[in-house]
């Protein structure tokens, strides 16, 4: 029998201002049963897709990409903040709401052999995904496909990954912000 996700997942109101709902997946992974159905959810979406590595964006994304990467039996790659990993990195700026921001990979985690699947545990403004996509791109990786536990449909940053030519799967969806 399938585990109620949606009921897993803590909504928080005016957090991290008014208006703001959070979801807050902390109660999820608490849960062993859902934490281990998104896992497999997940990569059971990806199974056929010959996904070679799964990345996953700091900070939740490492809790559900590594998960998912165990369940493809494949390696997973970290996508940090500037200045987080030790080595040569490469790096895609983004915008934010007031200034702009980096992420980074390792220079040699991935290349032109491998097909990447991009984890988070949530779309919202697909900002940080849009950017993680563009960075594996630049390494001549094929990265067509993510996943997350939660899209927030309202906020659009989903369908920008599919203007990209990204398929998006999501596990659980919720209205508003």
């Amino acid at each position: 029998m399938a585990t109620d996700l949606k009921a897993l997942v803590r909504s928080i109101p005016d957090y991290p201002k008014p208006g703001i709902i959070f979801r807050d997946i902390t109660s999820l992974i608490e849960d062993s049963a859902g934490f281990r159905e998104s896992c497999q959810r997940l990569a059971d979406a990806h199974r056929d897709k010959g996904i070679t590595k799964v990345a996953g964006i700091e900070a939740r994304g490492f809790i559900f990409g590594a998960g998912v990467a165990i369940e493809l039996g494949v390696g997973f790659v970290p996508v940090r903040k500037a200045g987080k990993l030790p080595g040569e990195t490469i790096g895609q700026n983004y915008a934010l709401e007031y200034g702009v921001d980096t992420i980074e990979i390792h220079a040699n985690a991935v290349g032109p052999a491998d097909n990447v699947l991009l984890v988070d545990d949530l779309i919202a403004t697909g900002g940080t995904a849009i950017a993680a996509v563009s960075l594996l791109r630049r390494t001549g990786a094929t990265v067509d496909h993510t996943a997350f536990v939660i899209d927030l449909p309202d906020i659009g940053g989903a369908e920008k990954l599919r203007a990209l030519g990204v398929s998006v799967e999501a596990l659980l969806g919720f209205e508003g912000h």
